[in-house]
């Protein structure tokens, strides 16, 4: 007989859940008019389909939980098997392999360097500024793989046998006989713990054995990434002075090279890569370049690293704005969306302006390697001074831009699974790695004091703006006096203005009116406050955000 008392409903949902803004993936990263344009505009447009392509995969809900589970667990170090043999192995969730095979596949690591077609190095950088909207960590070895083959070809025997292997497209991990694998990857060991960025203070020392080329290594390395792969460049102090080596994982008989990693490196961020600190004693190396000439043997390497440091910058500015905008655009309060409201809506210009600034110089910069790279002199020389002068302004610009945007989410931002946080512990690194804010100004007048045409290339690009916008045009001018007055202690003011004047001739020259005359107003005008989110009463904010936000504003 059925009952006819009604049983009270269990009452668990105490709110129904509103006012908050859907998961931003699926979305496409390339959505972004100044990468397309730049892309198109330094030499690769026949890469468009590509990254749109990679962009489209890059939002996805797949590949973006990717990164989230390849930072949520970490890579761990097995420094013996069950047996007490040693191994020195690391080990990634799969997540972190689904990251590279897309990211090699992709040409992300050395595939440039065997692609013909003008504009090819722009392309990649394109790439990574689509495919980091995963995750920064990985990009690490995909960046390290990419610099170290131009080093790698001051020695043309080691080059033929290692340069098809590290330009592949296959990604295929383990430790395993280099030459017996379809793809390799490369790390790199420079600093020690007495010097850091100071490497001819490196003390580990390399000895020559009875084979031409061939040394033993023995020292300790205190920064070393990524120790998953299977070569690296490593500098030590031959019988002639520092000198560079190849030191591979296994060595061409099978057996294991002596690098016992020490531990792996407890990081504020860049948590889903491994760095260790790795032991040489009887590390079997092979000399790349001549005995002497390490520093300069590695510098090609650090140049191309470098250029990633300013794309990764670019590229979190971008995913931040990306998640920032999304938030505001599904979130109320005070009885409007955050989105038209008219202060979040100067924070979100004031953004829109930086990263916009960010994507177009990085843009430029990876046009004049590619274009050094096929001979030509004068982008050789703007290279040169450039690169140093955007690593040290974007990386530094990085931290607060993160931060504002982490702002724009409240409390939302502050916890770990809107990944804002993630964000915000990577953009440090890049301003420290290879080299420091202030090795990178020092860089500079290094550049203007022993290279003459790296002052004249500068000023070449900044010419090709003359005449566009008066505040512009006064800060060239201020700039040509402060050359000559450059020194330590004025460095970094000095290439702070170098980085502005080059982002703000790049704005005028290709960006709509809104975008540069902002820029322009505040950056180089003064009429700027000391935070984001106070650009002047009568910036084109709709412009701005029109432009800068997928989907409209």
């Amino acid at each position: 007989m059925e009952s006819t008392v009604a049983l009270p409903q269990p009452q668990y949902a105490t709110h129904e859940v509103t006012n908050q803004a859907p998961p931003l993936a699926p979305y496409d990263a390339s959505d972004d008019p100044a990468l397309l344009e730049g892309l198109r505009r330094e030499g690769a447009e026949w890469a468009e389909e590509g990254i749109r392509r990679l962009g489209a995969r890059a939002g996805s809900a797949e590949a973006q939980e990717w990164g989230e589970l390849a930072n949520r667990h970490e890579p761990e170090l097995r420094t013996h098997d069950r047996y007490g043999n040693r191994v020195d192995e690391v080990t990634f969730h799969p997540s972190w392999h689904h990251l590279m095979r897309v990211a090699v596949a992709e040409g992300l690591a050395g595939a440039p360097w065997t692609d013909d077609r003008p504009g090819a190095h722009v392309a990649r950088t394109a790439g990574g500024l689509v495919w980091g909207h995963t995750e920064s960590g990985h990009g690490c070895p995909t960046s390290m793989t990419y610099a170290a083959v131009p080093a790698l070809r001051a020695q043309p025997e080691l080059a033929k046998v290692y340069e098809p292997l590290l330009t592949s497209r296959v990604y295929e991990p383990g430790l395993r006989v280099p030459a017996e694998k379809p793809g390799l990857l490369a790390g790199m060991g420079m600093t020690e713990k007495q010097g850091g960025s100071d490497v001819r203070t490196n003390t580990t020392a390399a000895t020559p054995t009875a084979e031409p080329g061939v040394y033993t290594l023995r020292g300790h390395k205190w920064f070393t990434s990524a120790p998953m792969c299977d070569v690296f460049l490593v500098l030590a102090q031959a019988p002639g002075g520092l000198s560079c080596f190849l030191v591979p994982r296994v060595l061409p008989d099978g057996s294991r090279n002596a690098f016992r990693i020490q531990r792996l490196k407890d990081k504020l961020g860049n948590r889903s890569n491994a760095s260790c600190e790795p032991e040489f004693d009887g590390t079997v190396a092979w000399l790349v370049g001549p005995e002497g000439r390490g520093v300069k043997t590695i510098i090609e390497m650090v140049n191309c690293t470098r250029l990633d440091c300013v794309m990764n910058s670019a590229t979190l500015m971008r995913k931040t704005l990306v998640e920032a905008g999304h938030h505001v655009r599904h979130r109320s309060a005070f009885g409007a969306r955050l989105v038209d409201q008219p202060l979040m809506r100067n924070v979100l210009a004031d953004l829109a302006l930086e990263s916009e600034a960010a994507t177009t110089l990085t843009l430029r910069l990876a046009g004049a390697a590619d274009r050094a790279v096929r001979g030509d002199e004068q982008e050789r020389a703007f290279r040169r001074i450039a690169t140093a002068v955007g690593k040290y302004w974007v990386t530094k610009r990085g931290p607060a831009f993160t931060a504002e945007a982490l702002e724009c989410l409240g409390g939302n931002g502050y916890v770990e699974d809107s990944g804002m946080p993630r964000h915000y512990r990577e953009a440090p690194l890049l301003s420290i790695w290879e080299g420091s804010g202030n090795v990178n100004a020092l860089d500079v007048l290094r550049a203007l004091a022993r290279e003459p045409g790296a002052a004249d290339a500068l000023f070449g690009e900044l010419a090709l703006a003359r005449g566009a916008d008066a505040r512009l045009d006064a800060t060239v001018t201020g700039l040509r006096s402060e050359l000559a007055e450059a020194d330590q202690v004025s460095a970094r003011r000095l290439v702070e203005r170098m980085a502005l004047a080059l982002q703000a001739s790049l704005l005028v020259r290709y960006a709509p009116a809104a975008v540069a005359d902002a820029f322009c107003a505040t950056r180089l005008g003064g009429d700027w406050g000391h935070a984001f989110g106070t650009l002047p009463a009568g910036t084109g904010l709709d412009a701005i955000l029109e432009r800068a936000l997928p989907g409209g504003n």
